[in-house]
């Protein structure tokens, strides 16, 4: 949408298959976090209403009153493993965990803040989208929220060559090779997320608006990138149907992620960085 950019996503959008699974989350969060907890939000398929059943994660993001501990962190991957464990319907639960004052922070207004305003729905507590303001898809907006990809570019190396060489190892066993197999598809897939994200948040302020849709994203980046589009295209593809497949990532990490990461610098300058 042109001028503001409005937020998305909506608790009445959640598809009748997921609401059973959001309900137990609102339940356990209750539970588990009681009076440490501000307020919680989902965010990216199933409050927008796209989420597939089997296919689509649950994505979650917990605002506490004080910064959040290690017994924190604990109880939130407990309660990723008992959604991903007890519903089918989703594929594994990521849940993010933050202080109330760092998610209002000036450092985090163009960034965590922006994407609590925008990109999650209230689920419990007071919405913290009342003490911030409204956003327009800027530079500026666009270098805070993606101009790190260079950071991610070494991590990726890094997890791609631990899952290929665990796989590879002699003696590796079939149950170590599936779990090889499956890092390498979750690897794949939120770098595919992240690099589609970025190219579009390149274009963005000249595109004029946003999309959290990564296939329309893709389509928006090739309009002012054409030699780049289709390359876009089959990115936006694997990260829905992600592969286990090394190749990928080295494309990802020796091809376009350094092109991006260095053209994003050119056009929108780098992230502040964070202590």
């Amino acid at each position: 949408m042109h001028g503001y950019i409005e937020r998305e996503g909506s608790l009445d959008l959640v598809q009748p298959e997921f609401r059973a699974v959001v309900a137990a989350l609102r339940d356990q969060v209750t539970h588990r976090f009681g009076g440490r907890l501000h307020s919680a939000y989902l965010y990216g398929s199933v409050p927008r209403g796209t989420a597939r059943v089997g296919r689509s994660d649950l994505d979650v993001l917990l605002a506490l009153h004080d910064d959040p501990t290690e017994a924190d962190r604990a109880e939130a991957q407990s309660l990723e493993a008992e959604l991903d464990a007890g519903f089918e319907v989703i594929d594994g639960a990521g849940i993010l965990l933050f202080g109330r004052d760092v998610l209002l922070s000036e450092l985090e207004r163009y960034d965590l803040g922006w994407f609590v305003a925008c990109l999650c729905t209230p689920l419990l507590g007071d919405d913290l989208a009342e003490h911030l303001p409204r956003y327009r898809p800027t530079s500026l907006l666009a270098r805070e929220t993606n101009g790190d990809l260079g950071d991610a570019l070494p991590r990726w190396r890094r997890q791609a060559e631990e899952a290929t060489g665990a796989s590879e190892n002699t003696g590796a066993t079939e149950a170590t090779e599936a779990i090889a197999d499956a890092a390498l598809r979750s690897l794949v897939r939120g770098a595919s997320r992240k690099l589609v994200r970025t190219a579009f948040t390149l274009v963005m302020p000249r595109y004029g608006g946003w999309t959290s849709d990564l296939a329309e994203q893709a389509e928006i980046f090739g309009r002012y990138y054409p030699e780049r589009a289709e390359q876009l295209r089959k990115i936006a593809v694997l990260a829905g149907n992600p592969v286990a497949d090394r190749n990928v990532l080295d494309m990802y990490t020796e091809n376009l992620g350094p092109w991006l990461a260095a053209e994003y610098l050119t056009v929108h300058g780098a992230k502040a960085p964070r202590p």
